[in-house]
């Protein structure tokens, strides 16, 4: 018997990378409106209650009203906005990035998907935070650059409009809506100091942390934290660390963006006290089409890498 699954918002880009993900799964029936009851309440409020899961890819206010639709006792619910993703009674959904966060989302009625800057932060610094190789009260900063799609239709209309901008720095207020949850999930004494910009690229996204090792003190280097994050990740398919010696740059090519696979490298200088972390991803894949589906696979009982793109 296939699982039913309605996607509340599946015109959007999100929705949409997930639909094309689940189009030809067995074990998934895909419960979709018309296009003229695609905003109506009630045929909403329906296809939610009559489905086994509900995946959410609509705005944070609606996302909340969404969730008030729910009327029964059974039905599961993913939400890939950023409403849910500090919220109380929600688990985080990213399986990898703490030890037996797979097993709390296998088990979860409410699952709230990560951002996708946060997935390359977490990824880079919880496990190290986790086991004592970073502290956790450290001001860190988080440099990142995206593919246009992150913004949705909007900021995809902008890049068609204006086709002389090819980089924009923004969240430059230092109250981006990613930073409470970089900071409640990684464990932090204070508030990440988060620079985002957007490139003329569609898809793709880098996410660097700076690390000084030696300001910090202890004895920790850039070859500890990359044993560390290897370990961590052993056996992981999606989470791949790597060496980051022979590298002599990271390109933020189009050609490798439809991916839902996560790359993180550990560079460090001779000394191996100044590191810079840095994580490759698509905003569009891990960063959350792929990995709602990885988190639907986990909820659903299956291997949690059918349908992704590794």
């Amino acid at each position: 018997m296939a699982y039913s699954v309605f996607i509340d918002g599946a015109a959007g880009t999100t929705g949409l990378e997930i639909a094309d993900r689940l189009g030809s799964r067995q074990e998934f029936d895909l419960v979709r409106l018309p296009e003229d009851r695609r905003k109506d309440a009630n045929a909403r409020r329906e296809a939610i209650n009559d489905s086994d899961f509900v995946i959410l890819c609509l705005p944070d206010e609606a996302a909340v009203e969404a969730v008030s639709l729910v009327e029964n006792d059974h039905t599961r619910v993913i939400d890939a906005s950023s409403a849910h993703r500090t919220a109380i009674g929600w688990v985080y959904g990213f399986a990898e990035f703490a030890d037996g966060q797979h097993e709390r989302i296998a088990n979860a009625r409410f699952v709230s998907n990560p951002g996708c800057y946060p997935t390359g932060f977490l990824g880079l610094v919880a496990p190290l935070i986790a086991r004592g190789l970073l502290p956790a009260d450290w001001p860190y900063t988080v440099n990142a650059v995206s593919g246009y799609s992150g913004g949705g239709k909007a900021l995809i209309e902008r890049f068609a409009q204006e086709p002389d901008i090819g980089f924009r720095s923004y969240g430059l207020t230092l109250a981006h809506k990613h930073m409470p949850e970089m900071k409640r999930h990684a464990g932090l004494t204070h508030d990440v100091i988060f620079a985002p910009s957007v490139v003329r690229a569609y898809r793709g996204m880098i996410v660097e942390v700076p690390l000084n090792l030696a300001a910090m003190g202890g004895s920790v280097r850039a070859s500890d934290l990359l044993d560390a994050l290897k370990r961590h990740y052993e056996g992981s398919t999606i989470v791949r660390p790597h060496e980051g010696n022979g590298f002599s740059e990271l390109l933020l090519n189009e050609n490798d963006g439809a991916t839902d696979r996560l790359d993180l490298f550990v560079f460090g200088n001779d000394s191996g006290d100044q590191v810079r972390l840095i994580a490759k991803l698509d905003n569009l894949g891990k960063g959350a089409a792929g990995s709602t589906v990885q988190d639907l696979n986990i909820m659903a009982g299956l291997d949690e890498t059918l349908g992704l793109r590794l």
